[in-house]
């Protein structure tokens, strides 16, 4: 159309100036946006470490049964129920039992025995021994942040 005035066309050196410019304002926006997350944690304590494990006569006399959602061997010997981390205490790693029944860590080759002392390896002390007691439905409940003496047993 005559008498129509065009735009003139933006240069490609200023075109690519304005882009960075937009492109370092939008990074320090998304940065500054992040930084403000920094002082939460990303990840949550656990809110209750108290897990039920089901009702006490479940676990037999003489038997012990592995709960690995839990991370733990729940015992019943002569003295009452236990419950036995299978956390190693070198470095973290889940210890699995073996045929023999003792407990071998397969990432550093720790070993411990049925009662979880510590057998061999880099592990500088035994698997913990976690606080075991009756909820109130009479359900059995295992504190997994409590560690107990080994000689602590749940009477049922």
């Amino acid at each position: 159309m005559p008498g129509r005035l065009e735009p003139e066309p933006i240069p490609r050196r200023d075109f690519l100036g304005l882009a960075a410019v937009w492109s370092a304002v939008a990074a320090f926006f998304a940065a500054a946006i992040g930084s403000l997350r920094l002082p939460m944690p990303a990840v949550f304590p656990e809110s209750n470490s108290k897990v039920k494990l089901g009702p006490p006569d479940a676990f037999r006399p003489g038997t012990q049964t592995h709960l690995p959602e839990q991370k733990l061997w729940v015992v019943h010997d002569e003295g009452g129920l236990y419950a036995l981390s299978t956390v190693c205490t070198h470095l973290g790693c889940i210890a699995g039992k073996e045929k023999s029944g003792e407990f071998r860590c397969p990432c550093h080759g720790s070993v411990f025995s049925k009662e979880g002392k510590v057998l061999g390896g880099p592990a500088p002390k035994a698997l913990g021994r976690l606080a075991l007691s009756l909820a109130p439905d009479g359900q059995l409940v295992c504190d997994t942040m409590t560690a107990v003496d080994p000689a602590t047993r749940l009477k049922v």
